[in-house]
This record gives C-alpha cells, sequence and structure tokens, in this order.
C-alpha cells in the first residue's frame, strides 16, 4: 500500500497546483489580487531495516505573495498623488478664471481709471461724467463677480468634503466587516491564512487611502486597527468610527471633518492633520489658495475704494458741494466660536490711515491668561495686548460688546467681504467731486517776482470745515508775511519767515509761493467758487492707478498699486498651480515605481502560470501513472496467491 499512497499523495498536491495556478490565471486582472503558490513538502518518513523510507508529500499551506513594506510605500505615495491631483484639479478653476484676460480684474480696473482721465480731460462734459460712473458701477460688478466665482468655488469644497467623508464611511464599514471574517476565517484553520480575503483588505485599504492618509496597524489576531490624523480611530477591529461633515466652530462657512463620538456628538479634527489623499488636496486647496485669493481679492476691493473715496471726499462737485464716498465699503467680517462661553464680539473696522498694511490673512483673537492674544493665520505670528483698543496690519479692534471667559476666540477676517459688498454710493453724474474746493491767486498789484501754487486740500470736512474762508497771504516784507482770515475777520499768523517753496498750511489746505515777492505783495487762497472747469481732483483721482498703495510693511512704505497687487496675486496662484503640478507629477511617478515593485512580488505573470499548468500536469500524469503501477504490482500479488 505503501506506492499507492505515495501516488495518491503525489496526485493530491498537483492537483493542488493545478487549482492555485488555474485561481491565479482567473484573478490576473483583478484589482488587488497577489499572486499565491502552494507550499509543499514531505510527509514523515517511514524507518525501515535498510533505511528510512519516503512516504510521498503533502500541501502545508497556500501561501500569499505580497510583501507589506512594499505595500505600504504605495500607500504612501498613492496618498501623495491622489492630495496634489485633488489640489491641481481645484486651483486650475480659479487659476484659468483670474488670469483670463477678459474675466479678469485688469480690464475693469483700466476702464475705471480711463473713465476718471476722460472727467479730468473734460469735467463738465456730461458724457465724461456718466462714462466714469458707469466704469465705477462695472469695477465693482466685476469684483462682486470674481468673489461670487470663487464663493461657488468654495461652496464646492464643502460639498466634495462631505462626499469624500461618505465614501470614507462606507469604506470603513468595509473593513471592519472584512477585519471580522479575517478573525474567523483564522481562528476556524489555524496555521492557515484567508489570502482572497487579505487581498480584499488591501484593495479597499487602497481605496480609502486615496481619499484620505491612512495609518494601519497589524493587531495579533489578523485584523488591521486604522487611523487617520493625529491618532484618530477609524476602524478597531470589527468596530468602525464614523466621520461627519461639521461646520467650523468660528467659520459657519466652512465645512471641516468630525469624528463621531460616544453619544454621537461630532469634534472636529484639526484640519492640519487631516493629509494625503482628495480629502486632505480639497482642505489644503481651501486653506492655502482659496481663503489667500478670497481675501486678497477683497482686499485690492477695500484699498482701491478707501483710496478713491478718501481722495474724491476732498474734490468738489459741480454744485459747488465737497464730494462724498464714490463707493460704499465693507466691515472686516468677525465671527465668534460656537465654543465660547462669554458673550459678545469685538469691533473691527478697517484703519484708513494704515489701509495700506492690510493683508490677505485671517487672524485668531483669543482671551488668554487675561491678555488679549492675536494669531495672524497665514504666519501664526502672535501678538499680546493687555487691553483693547489696538491698530494692528491696517485694521483696528475695539471691545466693543464682548465680555470674554477664558480661552474664547473669536476668527477676523478684515478683508473677505472686500469685493462682495463694494458696491456705488453716487447715482447723480453731478455729484462727482473732479474740481479742487480751494483756489489760489496772486494779487494783481503785486510788483515781485513770487508765484503761489494751486494748492491741495489737507483732509475732508468736517476737520477742515474752514475751507470755505477766504484767506490771504500779506507780504509785509520780502522776507515775512501775514496770514489773514478775511472770512472769519482773523489773523491766523503774523511775522512769518519766508522761504521759497516751504509748505504754507491753514484751516485744512497747503500750498507753496515760491521766487521773491516784494513787500506789499499778497496772494490768495479761497474756495472755488463756480470752478465747473476743474479737473485738479479728478486728476488726483486719476494718478492712483499708478501710485504704490498696498503691501506696506507695518509702519513703511506701500509697495504695489492696484493692479500690481492683482498680477501678484494672480502670479503666486499659477506659481502655485506649477509647484502641485510638478509634485503630483513627482508623486504619481513614485506611486508607479511603488507599484511596479509590488507586482514583481505580487502581481501574477500569464507566462510563468501557463509553464506552472504544464509542470502540475505532468506531475499529475506522473503520479497517476504511479498509482497505475501500484495497482499491477497489487494484482500480481493477488495472482501470486491463487
Amino acid at each position: 500500500m505503501g506506492i499507492l499512497n505515495i501516488g495518491v499523495s503525489g496526485l493530491n498536491t498537483a492537483q493542488s497546483g493545478l487549482l492555485t495556478t488555474s485561481h491565479n490565471i482567473a484573478n490576473a486582472s483583478t484589482p488587488g489580487y497577489s499572486r499565491q503558490q502552494t507550499v509543499q513538502t514531505t510527509n514523515v518518513y517511514l524507518y525501515s531495516g535498510s533505511g528510512f523510507v519516503g512516504q510521498g508529500a503533502h500541501v502545508e499551506t497556500i501561501r500569499r505573495n505580497y510583501d507589506q513594506i512594499l505595500g505600504r510605500q504605495v500607500l504612501s505615495a498613492e496618498a501623495g498623488a491622489s492630495e496634489m491631483d485633488s489640489y491641481l484639479s481645484q486651483i486650475r478653476q480659479i487659476d484659468n478664471m483670474l488670469a483670463d484676460s477678459d474675466a479678469g480684474l485688469s480690464p475693469s480696473l483700466a476702464a475705471f481709471f480711463k473713465g476718471v482721465q476722460e472727467v479730468a480731460a473734460n469735467p463738465t462734459s456730461m458724457a465724461a461724467r456718466q462714462a466714469m460712473l458707469s466704469a465705477s458701477q462695472a469695477l465693482s460688478t466685476r469684483f462682486q463677480a470674481l468673489d461670487q466665482r470663487l464663493a461657488e468655488v468654495r461652496d464646492g469644497t464643502n460639498a466634495q468634503v462631505a462626499t469624500q467623508i461618505t465614501q470614507i464611511n462606507a469604506y470603513s464599514s468595509q473593513l471592519s466587516e472584512i477585519n471580522h471574517r479575517v478573525v474567523l476565517a483564522r481562528a476556524s484553520e489555524v496555521g492557515h491564512e484567508p489570502n482572497d480575503l487579505l487581498d480584499q483588505r488591501e484593495q479597499v485599504l487602497k481605496d480609502l487611502n486615496k481619499l484620505v492618509r491612512v495609518t494601519a496597524v497589524s493587531q495579533s489576531d489578523g485584523s488591521y486597527n486604522v487611523f487617520i490624523g493625529a491618532g484618530q480611530p477609524l476602524v478597531v477591529g470589527n468596530q468602525a468610527y464614523q466621520l461627519k461633515p461639521v461646520r467650523a466652530p468660528d467659520d459657519p462657512e466652512r465645512v471641516t471633518v468630525g469624528l463621531v463620538g460616544p453619544g454621537g456628538v461630532a469634534q472636529p479634527i484639526a484640519e492640519s492633520q487631516i493629509t494625503g489623499g482628495s480629502l486632505g488636496g480639497v482642505l489644503r486647496f481651501r486653506s492655502e489658495t482659496l481663503d489667500q485669493t478670497q481675501n486678497a481679492l477683497g482686499r485690492i476691493a477695500l484699498s482701491l475704494a478707501q483710496n478713491v473715496n478718501d481722495q474724491h471726499r476732498l474734490g468738489q462737485d459741480l454744485a459747488g458741494a465737497m464730494g462724498q464716498n464714490l463707493f460704499n465699503l465693507s466691515s472686516p467680517r468677525v465671527t465668534a466660536s460656537s465654543n465660547n462661553a462669554g458673550s459678545g464680539a469685538p469691533t473691527v473696522a478697517i484703519d484708513a490711515n494704515s489701509i495700506a498694511e492690510l493683508t490677505t490673512s485671517n487672524y485668531e483673537l483669543a482671551y488668554v491668561g487675561g491678555n488679549y492674544q492675536l494669531t495672524r493665520l497665514s504666519d501664526k505670528l502672535v501678538r499680546s495686548y493687555g487691553s483693547l483698543p489696538q491698530t494692528v496690519d491696517g485694521f483696528s479692534i475695539g471691545a466693543g460688546s464682548w465680555a470674554p471667559a477664558a480661552n474664547d476666540s473669536v476668527l477676523i477676517q478684515p478683508t473677505r467681504d472686500g469685493a462682495h459688498k463694494l458696491s456705488v454710493a453716487i447715482t447723480d453724474v453731478r455729484a462727482l467731486a473732479a474740481a479742487a474746493p480751494i483756489r489760489s491767486s496772486a494779487t494783481l498789484g503785486n510788483t515781485g517776482l513770487g508765484s503761489i501754487e494751486a494748492g491741495v486740500v489737507d483732509g475732508p470736512p468736517p476737520a477742515n470745515a474752514n475751507l470755505q474762508h477766504k484767506v490771504t497771504i500779506n507780504f509785509t516784507s520780502a522776507s515775512s508775511f501775514d496770514v489773514v482770515d478775511v472770512t472769519a475777520g482773523a489773523t491766523l499768523a503774523s511775522g512769518v519767515a519766508y522761504t521759497a517753496g516751504a509748505a504754507i498750511s491753514y484751516n485744512g489746505w497747503t500750498t507753496r509761493i515760491r521766487g521773491t515777492p516784494a513787500g506789499g505783495d499778497s496772494f490768495v487762497v479761497e474756495s472755488n467758487v463756480n470752478g465747473v472747469a476743474d479737473n485738479r481732483n479728478a486728476s488726483l483721482i486719476g494718478a492712483l492707478q499708478t501710485r504704490s498703495t498696498m503691501n506696506a510693511p507695518s509702519g513703511g512704505q506701500a509697495t504695489a498699486s492696484y493692479q500690481g497687487a492683482y498680477a501678484q496675486m494672480v502670479s503666486n496662484i499659477g506659481s502655485k498651480a506649477n509647484e502641485v503640478e510638478a509634485i503630483g507629477a513627482a508623486q504619481q511617478s513614485l506611486a508607479d515605481q511603488s507599484t511596479k515593485s509590488l507586482q514583481s512580488v505580487a502581481g501574477v505573470n500569464l507566462d510563468e502560470e501557463a509553464a506552472n499548468l504544464l509542470r502540475y500536469q505532468q506531475a499529475y500524469q506522473a503520479a497517476a501513472k504511479v498509482i497505475e503501477i501500484a495497482g499491477k504490482l497489487f494484482e500480481e500479488v493477488l495472482a501470486l496467491g491463487r
């Protein structure tokens, strides 16, 4: 019987090899499948008087060819590649929109200042004034349209966050179920692995990892514990934890990731901890690019509107009245955290005197240890104040109604609504203040060689309520003069030493006298009555187009014009898009290389499997021949007995 048993064992092992090879061939195109092979070993030998006699072979187990280290390298590379792909698809939306020569801001900026220049060229023309007003309206509409498109992109990112959280929860549930089945299978067949289940689990883990970077930790019972972020559990054994889209505590427009805990309460996970995968790419795009872009657009709108308003209020309209605001501006957005224990919120306003220092960052103001701690979120710069009010980075913070408890905080977005809420405040073309409210002249009887400049207004009413007064500058000698407010009947200054070209400032205006006046000469500064053809204020508004009014360091000088700031914003987005694309290509190349390395171990080679089929077929035939010979020998033995 020994030779028969040996033949049967050979037949069984060859059959197992054929079955395993056939399984490999059938699953050659199955995603995540790992090649399997039979592990064959000899049966226990039998001792005889002539030595140890072999008893055939058996299949010890079916081994799964898979390298855990290479598998983790694939996961890491694919998480990075998926993150960059997601980031790139988002950033291209705003890159194409803002860089478009027709849909961007540049044409509207140019058209607005062209309208201003037309009024400066012909201040009495109603057509020119209407063109300027229409261009102002078109500019505000373009700001609003661009902001609206960015808001739509923001809504899209919120929707993607919610959708991807749903997909993550589905994969987590699948993983927990497979974990349960793996544990049961290993317990029922000790020493053998449920290879196909393990492949299914690796594939689900791979799909999950493309959504968000995960860390998988093997357990002694064969299950995986899966974590995201800074160790937040997603799957523990056969239990799946659920994520939930939640509104950020300090920004209700921002949908973020929450981990559902006991009682069904979702606690937000810090976005900085959610990395990798398409979810990480969406969150990173929103925090690094979308927020900065929307704030940058709002900063340009606020700066331009404030600068134009400031200059427009220094002018005089066709009715002889001082100019009013040309644009309506938004106020900074202040949002108290929903976790606050105190009440109210501080007041925040744009500071007109330091508006050039506005940044594109958001800020967090927290009450910590009895002090007010202001964090600039773009670079994490922290400033601490013992009391309010304070002025920083182009805006001021007042205590307002805020009664904070310890560790309460508010989110300050100084420029977020700048473009969205920009509008034109003037509807009557006659209210455009193209003229200067003062004019200066030399008295006809002057005998010296002095001349006076047209003069500029220092600031709008009510601080300069005496702009309408007539003032004379009377030279008592060639080297000194008196200043008399004729309207008020008062002497403003006597015996002022004359320096050619030196500033002379009274009643809210500044002028200069040059040359060599003679004693008895006089000069007049007075209200610009009937100055409808005056274009001086319109010219000053037009000069804002090329003047540096933005990007000033704290306490420093502005370094960029409106067009320059917009060009810088577009350039930053384009550079970031190129950077993301390059990093994504590198990550994809790394993922491809890692996958290739893994496939060299786990992949099915059909040529090799075809050769194995022939090998096991021949082994099966040989084992069958052994059985045939054993049968004939047995028959011969029986024949001898007869």
